[in-house]
């Protein structure tokens, strides 16, 4: 028992002493919280009007009229926002003391003028944002004093000139915006001190010429956005020796119309965009050195045509896009040679079908954009039904028609009875299936016809004599009705040539038809020249005969015959020489 009062004493005494330690530790939490409390209050005070948040240390001064700029902003703030105001300059130090801001956005006011050395004093300044202002010109030494920055946004200005050096204290930028605004002059020396800067978006304005060798200078960039370029064509070495650029963007180019052959020399992109501009075919001679490409877009360009293995050198490429453009045909082997490729966007054009004999191999393709163009309902997009549980469409389904109906359809919905009705072909047969043998004279033109029906409509291919096909250019070209022209037809064009009509459903071949050269010299020919070298040869004889009944005539005395001395060329050497011929030799010519 006593044992038992002792313990339950000592657990009281300590008991109490616990509550003791406790109650002094929360009296000095309490004074510390409280004189905390008071420091922090004095660091952030809140401007009126703003929206202050003190854990995240965030000032939020938006949308309140603000003509200029608080002086009481917290001097520990990490964010400042003041967009939406009618703030029209910035003074010079401006935001002296604010040491650990990191962002500081100024979006969306009518600064027109900003001081040199505005921001000095925020050496922890990360982002600063100018965008959508009323700045025509920025002073050299305005960005001074922001060794950390790492983005500027001076986009959607009214920005005329980028003066040298203007961002030369800018050590550690590695994205600048620039873009929409109205540059005539970019120096030379613009982005000098810009060594680490890796994206840059840039806008035309009224340049007339791609600012090269201020580009140039920028060793790192990786991305480079172009925007509202008026030129019409991309000049040769126009970004050389980019040589760590991956990604070049080139929009809003109305007027560019065609790429010089050299003009993306020395570069290893990795994507290129040209998109809104006037490209009427694809640039397969400037792209050909790419070989690291993986992305392509094209998109709205009026491009009407993709031709047969003019891809193939782009081994890498994964994704082309050419949505809302002029696209009729994309031929065979199209994409041939592309064994990764894997998205094709091809929306919004004039397709009227897409075959699976472009690609390389249907296996890889992954993405599938074919929605808005005006497919036929036939065997030529069975490959899509098939593959479609392999495809992402990403949300718009294509639709074919009939050409016997106008409903679109949507034919990755067929039954199995809908398929085997619609979307079927016929193959081709040509109409007239009677040999013929032509023969023509050389130097003149004869056509060869070769009509044939099928669904869908076929395509004639012509081969000559040797059973290579004929192109639509040249002496003997394949026309686009079918026909073959032979022109200024000569005796090599001699042999068998040959018809071949084609579509998805299979082909047919018109029996050969001869075409026949006469021999280089005809009939006519000769007969108009031996006629003409027998006149010259009669009128010459009678005219030699004329002469000599004259000459014959001597005093009234007609002579019958005449006497020709010959003299030998041996007896005409020796009398040069003092040696005369004594006899000559003597003939008589009777005259009848």
């Amino acid at each position: 028992m006593q044992n038992w009062q002792f313990s339950l004493t000592s657990c009281f005494y300590q008991s109490a002493g616990l509550q003791m330690f406790l109650g002094i530790m929360l009296n000095w939490a309490a004074l510390y919280l409280f004189g905390a409390g008071i420091a922090l209050s004095s660091e952030i005070q809140c401007p009126q009007t703003c929206f202050c948040n003190a854990s995240e240390q965030m000032v939020n001064c938006t949308f309140i009229q603000l003509t200029t700029i608080p002086n009481n902003l917290p001097l520990n703030a990490k964010s400042v926002s003041l967009t939406h105001n009618k703030i029209r300059s910035l003074g010079s130090q401006q935001f002296q003391g604010l040491t650990r801001l990191h962002e500081l956005d100024l979006s969306d006011n009518i600064l027109a003028i900003i001081e040199v050395q505005a921001f000095v004093g925020l050496q922890a300044l990360v982002t600063l944002k100018l965008a959508r202002n009323h700045l025509k010109i920025i002073p050299v030494e305005v960005f001074s004093g922001l060794p950390k920055l790492q983005l500027l946004d001076i986009s959607d200005n009214e920005i005329l000139v980028l003066l040298a050096f203007t961002f030369r204290d800018l050590p550690s930028l590695r994205c600048l915006k620039a873009s929409q605004n109205d540059l005539v002059f970019v120096s030379h020396n613009a982005f000098t001190g810009l060594t680490n800067l890796q994206e840059l978006y840039l806008d035309g304005g009224n340049l007339t010429e791609v600012p090269t060798r201020a580009i140039t200078q920028l060793g790192e960039l990786k991305t480079l956005n172009f925007h509202h370029f008026g030129l019409v064509m991309l000049p040769n070495f126009s970004l050389y020796p980019l040589g760590h650029l991956k990604e070049l963007v080139i929009s809003q180019w109305a007027m560019l119309e065609t790429l010089s052959v050299n003009s993306l020399f020395g570069l290893n992109l990795t994507s290129l965009t040209i998109t809104h501009c006037n490209l009427s075919t694809v640039p397969y001679i400037p792209l050909h050195h790419l070989v690291y490409l993986v992305r392509l877009d094209l998109s709205y360009n009026p491009i009407t045509y993709i031709y047969k293995n003019v891809l193939g050198g782009l081994l890498r490429l994964q994704e082309f896009q050419l949505v809302g453009g002029s696209l009729l045909h994309i031929e065979l082997d199209g994409f041939k040679g592309l064994v990764y490729f894997r998205v094709l966007n091809i929306s919004r054009n004039y397709l009227t079908t897409l075959e699976s004999g472009i690609f390389h191999s249907i296996n890889t393709l992954k993405v599938l954009g074919l929605d808005n163009n005006p497919l036929v309902c036939d065997c030529r997009l069975l490959w899509v039904v098939k593959r479609q549980s392999y495809l992402n469409f990403g949300g718009n389904l294509p639709v074919c028609t009939k050409s016997s109906q106008e409903e679109e359809l949507n034919f990755l919905e067929f039954s199995q009875d809908e398929i085997s009705r619609l979307l079927t072909c016929r193959r081709p047969r040509i109409r007239r299936r009677k040999k013929q043998e032509v023969t023509v004279e050389q130097g003149h033109t004869v056509m060869l016809y070769c009509n044939a029906e099928g669904d869908p409509w076929p395509s004639v291919t012509w081969l000559n004599p040797g059973l290579r096909p004929l192109s639509p250019i040249g002496r003997l070209r394949a026309l686009p009705n079918g026909s073959l022209e032979v022109r200024y037809a000569q005796p090599q064009d001699s042999g068998t040539y040959v018809c071949v009509a084609s579509n998805a459903a299979g082909n047919d071949t018109l029996p050969p038809k001869n075409t026949t050269q006469d021999f280089p010299f005809d009939v006519k020919t000769l007969l108009i020249a031996t006629t003409i070298g027998f006149l010259s040869f009669s009128s010459s004889v009678c005219l030699c005969f004329i002469f000599m009944f004259f000459w014959s005539k001597s005093k009234g005395q007609i002579k019958h015959t005449a006497t020709i001395a010959y003299v030998p060329r041996s007896t005409m050497s020796n009398s040069n020489s003092g040696n005369c011929a004594e006899t000559t030799g003597r003939f008589t010519m009777k005259l009848l």
